[in-house]
């Protein structure tokens, strides 16, 4: 006599276990309410594995980062979707390209606000981005192993100068024509290949169509590219390099007797055991078992809430400034009237404000001296002390040349912002 068949599901038993085996086929594991639960579900989630398992407590506090790697992020990927549906309008074309800004601010559904969004958040990027560089500078970061993670961190900020240079001119208003003009004009006075690095932005002797295009390409196709793949190396490297820097006194001091202790007590028969689990054999502090003291917590939930959270306030920044003020559109270009003074975007204000000075040290001699030595800084300074610390005494000369170097920049950016009229002759704000 044969067995009887089970009866088979439903068609609505299996429409109502749609979501949980759509929701198990992507997360393997339920939401995690243990230590285990919580390791797995970082291992087996491809978004969460970029993490590590558990991160050290001095990396979560907001004194020590404020942030700023995570905003910069964060503004990165608001520039990449309100790029993207900007894309969809836009014509890089001289004789469409103002009309469609035009377009943007009064007939496209949400023109203004995608366009204040892309504006504020391409300015807050790099005003970010510099401000993440000090942080990394002022508290010692770039110090063993962490030398190459530094370069690739200015890059990362040379980049994103560039990123935001190129995407100036894509309005096509006078503002953008004639900031272009000054920065190209800046590039140019390199001494050798500086006409060639000129001819080669602008496709010719002036800004036009063929400047145009070209930097409509660079800024959406080449550029994110670069950044995107730079960034991923930047954070790959975190991971290698033993998560973010910190104080030698932020890991409690734990004696040899201690971890044999900690590992085989005392009055027990030795075993072997080892000391660290596998995840800890990687580049930098090692992941350690049984009861010795550990300053480090989990990435789920600690590290996710303070990313998510972080996101938010820099999402809620944006939108509140893009809805206050409006992304600047002036006449359109005229090339025969230039206004006076013609002033470069204001993150290079600092270098036209020393061109005036001196062409060459200005543009080229100064700045280029300046990224050298911030290229070199963890090569040249290899003192192992004063890392993960503001300020540190351990670092005064090195601090005090950086923060002059900073603050001169930033006086010659007020300068120029400021103090600089017609003829680029000093005139008083007020």
């Amino acid at each position: 006599m044969s067995r009887p068949t089970p009866p088979k599901a439903t068609f609505l038993t299996t429409l109502m276990d749609l979501p949980k085996n759509v929701w198990s086929s992507i997360f393997r594991n339920p939401l995690p309410s243990n230590d285990l639960e919580r390791s797995a579900t970082s291992f087996t989630n491809f978004f969460l594995h970029i993490h590590p398992v558990k991160v050290h407590k001095n990396s979560l506090r907001p004194t020590y980062t404020f942030g700023l790697g995570l905003i910069s992020f964060f503004l990165f990927l608001i520039l990449t979707v309100s790029g993207i549906l900007l894309m969809f309008y836009y014509v890089p074309s001289t004789q469409q390209a103002y009309d469609r800004m035009l377009d943007l601010r009064g007939s496209v559904a949400f023109g203004t606000l995608l366009r204040n969004m892309h504006r504020w958040s391409a300015h807050g990027m790099v005003a970010i981005v510099f401000l993440h560089l000090c942080r990394v500078f002022l508290t010692g970061s770039y110090k063993k192993p962490r030398e190459f993670n530094w370069v690739v961190g200015v890059i990362l900020f040379l980049l994103t100068l560039f990123m935001s240079f190129t995407g100036y001119l894509l309005p096509w208003d006078q503002l953008a024509f004639w900031a272009i003009t000054v920065g190209t004009a800046i590039a140019g006075y390199a001494p050798i290949i500086g006409k060639d690095i000129q001819f080669l932005l602008m496709g010719g002797t002036s800004v036009g169509q063929e400047a145009l295009l070209r930097f409509y390409v660079l800024h959406v196709a080449v550029l994110p590219a670069i950044l995107t793949l730079m960034i991923a190396i930047h954070f790959w490297r975190i991971r290698k390099d033993g998560g973010l820097s910190r104080p030698e006194d932020a890991d409690p001091k734990v004696s040899l007797e201690a971890m044999e202790n900690a590992v085989t007590p005392k009055g027990s028969v030795p075993e072997p055991k080892k000391l660290y689990g596998f995840q800890g054999l990687v580049r930098g502090p090692l992941t350690k078992v049984g009861q010795i003291p550990d300053n480090t917590v989990f990435s789920w939930p600690n590290l996710f809430l303070a990313e998510l959270f972080t996101f938010v306030v820099t999402l809620s920044a944006i939108l509140v400034l893009s809805l206050l003020f409006n992304a600047p559109l002036e006449e359109p270009v005229n090339a025969l009237h230039p206004p006076n003074p013609a002033k470069a975007p204001w993150y290079f204000l600092g270098l036209q404000e020393m061109v005036s000075y001196s062409a060459f040290w200005g543009g080229i001699g100064v700045p280029g001296i300046f990224v050298l030595l911030l290229l070199g800084t963890p090569y040249l300074d290899r003192g192992p002390k004063g890392v993960g610390k503001w300020f540190s005494r351990d670092r005064l000369l090195a601090n005090t040349i950086f923060i002059t170097f900073v603050v001169a920049n930033i006086i010659f950016v007020i300068i120029g912002t400021f103090f600089r009229g017609a003829n680029w002759a000093f005139v008083t704000p007020w």
